[in-house]
């Protein structure tokens, strides 16, 4: 089950059914899609997403996955789920773009690694990133991810990978 997890201003909790427009609101942001593994997609097809959300993650407990909200308003998601690609936990995140730039993104980010470490007992987090996402590989940096590899896309484009492992 996923828990709740606060930082000092956000509460990142299990998504309630009443979430659903502003879920697809986020994801249906070009600004923030563009970035997202699922790309622009169809309002039908992330209503749909957001219905597995309940239907096959929750319900399977497959991973955990959260509704980012500050001062009662979700603003964002955040997951940490097995990666087959990288062999490991991956963490996601995406954020309203009123809200880039404010550090929530790190704060974000810390919470979900601490999670994987902490609740988890992962030994390395990973993350993946467009290559031409300079913002997002500056945050990881910033918080001691390191760069692993490339992947090129079946579409040409390069996605980098990221980890960062627990300090002993």
């Amino acid at each position: 089950m996923t828990p709740t997890l606060h930082t000092e201003r956000l509460l990142l909790e299990p998504y309630e059914p009443e979430d659903e427009n502003d879920f697809v609101a986020l994801f249906q942001d070009t600004r923030v899609s563009r970035w997202m593994d699922v790309g622009t997609a169809t309002e039908a097809s992330y209503r749909a997403l957001f219905g597995r959300i309940f239907t096959k993650v929750y319900a399977q407990d497959l991973f955990d996955i959260w509704a980012v909200r500050r001062d009662g308003r979700l603003i964002g998601h955040a997951e940490i789920k097995p990666l087959e690609d990288v062999g490991g936990h991956e963490i996601v995140y995406a954020l309203t773009p009123t809200s880039w730039g404010s550090g929530l993104g790190t704060e974000i980010a810390r919470a979900v690694i601490a999670h994987g470490f902490d609740t988890l007992a992962l030994t390395e987090v990973y993350a993946t990133v467009a290559a031409e996402n300079e913002g997002s590989r500056r945050l990881l940096g910033n918080i001691g991810f390191t760069y692993v590899r490339d992947i090129e896309e079946d579409d040409g484009g390069i996605t980098q990978v990221f980890v960062c492992r627990r300090a002993d």
